[in-house]
């Protein structure tokens, strides 16, 4: 399974939260990586966004690149743990490539865990993504890192 962890694209200041929308400079990130994906990503692949406004600007730039739909999954807004949404998710055992489009400090938690079994702060750029792929090995599957970029490098 491949797991993509997409943080929201620069953001408005000011409240409430879950309203606050992308800026001129993030819509041009979100589209920016969106493209990227777009010529990487699996036609099975599922999209999923936070139900945040900035989250679903940023998944809605894949939507008009690529023509992909994606599904609000409150999970991601919220204060959940890392191994709350991987299991949600159905990350361990998984077929197919998830993305996954939200916040810090989720995602780089997310991360973390995936990488080393400890949630740890780990850091993603506004506007970047971290991309696993879950191979199977001998003693059973490992996480590999595909790919880690800002909106810069796409």
């Amino acid at each position: 399974m491949d797991l993509i962890l997409w943080r929201h694209a620069e953001a408005e200041t000011g409240e409430p939260d879950l309203g606050r929308k992308l800026t001129s400079k993030g819509e041009k990130q979100a589209r920016r990586v969106a493209e990227w994906l777009h010529s990487r990503l699996p036609d099975s692949a599922k999209v999923y966004a936070s139900p945040a406004k900035r989250a679903q600007q940023t998944a809605n730039a894949l939507s008009q690149v690529a023509h992909r739909r994606f599904k609000t999954l409150d999970i991601l807004g919220g204060s959940a743990r890392a191994d709350e949404v991987l299991a949600a998710l159905g990350w361990s055992g998984g077929k197919g490539t998830l993305v996954l489009v939200g916040h810090q400090p989720l995602l780089g938690r997310i991360a973390s865990c995936v990488m080393t079994g400890r949630e740890l702060d780990w850091a993603i750029k506004k506007g970047g993504l971290i991309w696993i792929s879950q191979r199977d090995a001998p003693e059973g599957s490992e996480p590999a890192l595909r790919a880690a970029i800002g909106p810069d490098l796409a």
